[in-house]
């Protein structure tokens, strides 16, 4: 815990949810605090002005520049690691760290432990899961991070935690180097935010740096043998374990899927021998594979933490999943519609895609440099109709004419507040009693929409149209 901030000089990169809470708190602990911000519009006018009041020098229109006499850079999550601030601050030997870096260092002596997640899909459900997992162990807990809870606001605040389970961004990762988790998970890799990271290599190294300094599990997917070989390279602390969680029956040292049902071959006192129940797949909602595998990653750090067999079933149990996040919108004329806005890239659309048997497909958004072909080339025995939307469309059609030419595809070259309405009207033509519509799309959202929140809206709004009119 770093305790002497008088006086120091701290330059903290970007405004927004993140920055300004950084701000404030080192603003209160006695830095010296500079902000600095490439925007310099009304709604960054308005927050420089808050801080401004409260002591804080701002910077607005200059995030390139480090303020002369900067001793430590804490930056925002969303800010690349090429820019020439990070660059300045090296030549200077400033240290850079992000605000889980910070929140890290801030903890007081007695702090809660982290039981961490990350991975390309699934990290907030998982959280979540873990969360309910805890709270029905008579723990208290709560869901923070990446998930929307600051961190900073919980290492400061007053409120007393047993542990925190806790979501990270690849993003976070990338700047939190002290970071030390009791056990941690790493749900899957695919590719994702490559534009950020550079390369892969370097997306899948941020990721592995939730493993560093494990003390008791590094949790990772049977399936996936990218993230086992993440914890090969982690350097842990002596005694931690390597847990595998798969969907088939466990082998020693995993959870896994028997007869339907959730067990743990883990954290049994003769793990040859011995397998404990600890829920059913019709305890998991949804109960698509996808899902069951977040369950089980969630189940392995909760008894890493001791928790014991009956509390994962009661935590399970009492979950519900977020919006948008393969929501059941409404059937319609025998045809079901399934909100999974959340599905932004090609490893989440995969995962949806496979939980239907008979699909209308809405897809389509910002490719954020991904490709389509594997997708489309799994998917395709499954898809019945496609509907494109967005300003990456093109890319996705070229992959259904390679790999699915027998599919009927609708492309909507508008992307208006009524496009959404339009691709549903087009879905429900295409659709056929037993199918499911499912807008899942494979993109990010902010060529239409402020966030995929805002994108499953406009379509479970459009659902209950066709509904009203039906």
């Amino acid at each position: 815990m770093t305790t002497d901030w008088q006086g120091r000089h701290v330059t903290v990169a970007g405004l927004g949810v993140s920055g300004i809470p950084a701000a404030r708190v080192l603003s209160g602990l006695g830095a010296r605090v500079t902000v600095v911000n490439d925007g310099d519009d009304e709604r960054s006018r308005t927050q420089a002005a808050e801080l401004e009041a409260a002591g804080i020098t701002v910077r607005l229109g200059d995030g390139a520049t480090l303020p002369e006499g900067t001793d430590l850079v804490v930056t925002t999550p969303g800010w690349k690691p090429d820019k020439p601030l990070f660059a300045a601050a090296a030549a200077a030997g400033v240290e850079v760290w992000g605000d889980v870096e910070l929140a890290w260092r801030l903890r007081g002596e007695d702090a809660a432990p982290w039981l961490a997640v990350t991975g390309t899909n699934g990290k907030t459900t998982t959280v979540r899961m873990l969360a309910s997992i805890l709270e029905a162990a008579g723990l208290r807990t709560a869901a923070v991070g990446n998930i929307g809870v600051s961190l900073l606001d919980v290492v400061t605040g007053e409120q007393e935690y047993d542990v925190l389970a806790v979501e990270l961004s690849s993003y976070q990762l990338h700047w939190a180097p002290s970071l030390r988790a009791h056990s941690a998970a790493v749900l899957n890799l695919a590719p994702d935010h490559l534009d950020w990271h550079g390369s892969m290599e370097a997306y899948a190294a941020d990721k592995g740096r939730v493993y560093e300094g494990n003390q008791v599990a590094c949790v990772y997917n049977v399936a996936d043998k990218a993230t086992e070989d993440l914890v090969r390279d982690a350097d842990v602390e002596e005694g931690c374990r390597a847990i595998g969680f798969t969907l088939n029956a466990p082998a020693p040292s995993q959870l896994g899927v028997v007869d339907g049902i959730l067990v743990d071959r883990a954290f049994v006192p003769d793990r040859q021998k011995q397998a404990q129940e600890l829920a059913e797949i019709a305890d998991v909602r949804p109960p698509a594979p996808h899902n069951i595998a977040n369950a089980l990653a969630a189940a392995a750090l909760a008894r890493a933490y001791g928790v014991p067999a009956s509390a994962v079933r009661e935590g399970l149990r009492a979950f519900r999943p977020d919006a948008h996040r393969m929501e059941h919108v409404a059937d319609v004329d025998g045809v079901a519609y399934i909100d999974d806005s959340k599905a932004t890239n090609t490893h989440a659309a995969q995962a949806s895609l496979g939980s239907y048997e008979s699909i209308v497909w809405i897809a389509g958004g910002l490719a954020k440099g991904a490709t389509f072909d594997e997708l489309v080339a799994g998917a395709a025995a499954r898809l019945k109709g496609v509907v494109l939307i967005g300003a990456d469309r093109a890319l996705i059609s070229e992959a259904l004419a390679r790999h699915a030419p027998q599919v009927p595809v609708v492309d909507l070259d508008r992307t208006d507040t009524g496009a959404m309405s339009e691709a549903v009207r087009q879905a429900a033509r295409l659709a056929g009693p037993g199918d499911t519509v499912l807008m899942a799309p494979a993109c990010a959202s902010m060529d239409m929409f402020t966030n995929y929140n805002k994108r499953g809206d406009a379509f479970a709004a459009a659902v209950r149209e066709l509904g009203a009119s039906a």
